[in-house]
């Protein structure tokens, strides 16, 4: 019986080919890794949009951080005002990016022109993506009261550049203008002077709002909002989600809208951005039937005395017309007629957790 022998060992020319192919695999995975850290640290990686901002900032700017998203802690002592009730809404949290320029095509036509005025001491991070959001659904003017670290000079200056936005400084010319203004002698806001922390909020709010009124008027605005900066109006029963259709729609005689607020609830004990991860809110107490508000109190409470952490009356959207002034600064009135009421819509309130 013949025996044949079968060799393992394979061609010379085969074996050059297997050595060539893995030194070559090896070369080509050293010189991506290379590649890879060289763009990581060079900072070519694909940027996470909520803390990288340097490509929305102003064109020609070198900075990594759009000017103002600094922290308190880094602003120069000058702007820290003594007061321990300056934080009207302050954020140091990053939100989403917003369009550079912020070009929306708002017509001179577009009816109605809807603004709103805050009070605010925020920082860039919290002020821009709440604009950026109303302007979307329609807003086209901003009255900006600032102070503390929104009335610094990189705060400020991003904001006095974005079309339609109006910043208003705290000066002593502004304090002694609104304490000759009609409201000052009024029984209703001197009752809260000389009193701390949100009633000195309150006077303040108030005596904006008047201002913004005047401002309103003098730049052909159809409708007025105070609104804080952790606010969002959310336009119910509009199918386009535009606050502009929403006033649009009311009949004509309506002279005051009311925005009932929704107020978040807390999920977890690391939000960030408000703004853009909250999604629980407690219902206004308007929008619930009885039976479900006193039979759910104490467990949606939680032992608090109150449904609401702040405030549950809502905020209401004023026709600009002859002798409209603030009431308060969750309410509008008239000095020569009594307001007619339209449909209440929604508003989200982040109060909680801001």
């Amino acid at each position: 019986m013949a025996n044949h022998h079968r060799s393992n060992s394979l061609p010379p020319s085969t074996h050059s080919f297997l050595s060539k192919l893995l030194l070559f695999l090896t070369i080509l995975s050293l010189a991506l890794s290379a590649i890879a850290f060289v763009l990581q640290w060079r900072g070519g990686s694909v940027s996470d949009p909520t803390t990288v901002t340097s490509r929305w900032a102003p064109r020609g700017s070198r900075r990594e951080v759009f000017p103002g998203m600094e922290t308190s802690s880094s602003l120069p002592p000058k702007y820290n005002h003594s007061s321990n009730c300056i934080n009207l809404g302050r954020s140091s949290s990053p939100s989403f990016p917003y369009y550079r320029d912020w070009k929306f095509g708002f017509e001179d036509s577009l009816k109605p022109k809807i603004c709103i005025t805050t009070s605010t001491s925020a920082g860039l991070a919290q002020i821009l993506p709440w604009m950026f959001y109303h302007k979307v659904i329609g807003v086209r003017t901003f009255y900006l009261f600032v102070e503390g670290h929104a009335a610094s000079p990189n705060v400020s200056r991003v904001l006095e550049s974005i079309p339609g936005v109006k910043v208003i400084y705290r000066t002593k010319e502004l304090e002694e203008q609104q304490a000759k203004s009609r409201i000052w002698n009024e029984t209703w806001l001197s009752s809260f002077f000389y009193k701390p922390c949100n009633y000195e909020l309150f006077v303040k709010q108030s005596l904006n709002m008047e201002n913004a009124i005047f401002m309103a008027r003098d730049a052909g605005m159809d409708w007025i909002i105070h609104l804080d900066t952790d606010e969002l109006i959310y336009p119910a029963g509009a199918s386009e989600y535009s606050l502009r259709q929403v006033l649009l729609d009311l009949p004509s005689d309506v002279d005051l809208v009311v925005f009932p607020n929704y107020e978040s609830s807390v999920e977890r004990d690391d939000i960030k951005d408000p703004f853009g991860e909250v999604s629980m809110f407690k219902k206004n107490y308007d929008h619930l039937p009885k039976e479900t508000y006193f039979g759910l109190y104490k467990e949606a409470t939680g032992g608090n005395p109150n449904y609401f952490l702040t405030y549950g009356n809502g905020k209401e959207a004023a026709r600009v017309q002859d002798e409209l002034r603030p009431n308060g600064a969750h309410r509008w009135h008239n000095y020569m007629k009594t307001p007619k009421y339209g449909d209440s819509v929604l508003m989200e309130n982040h109060d909680q957790i801001t």
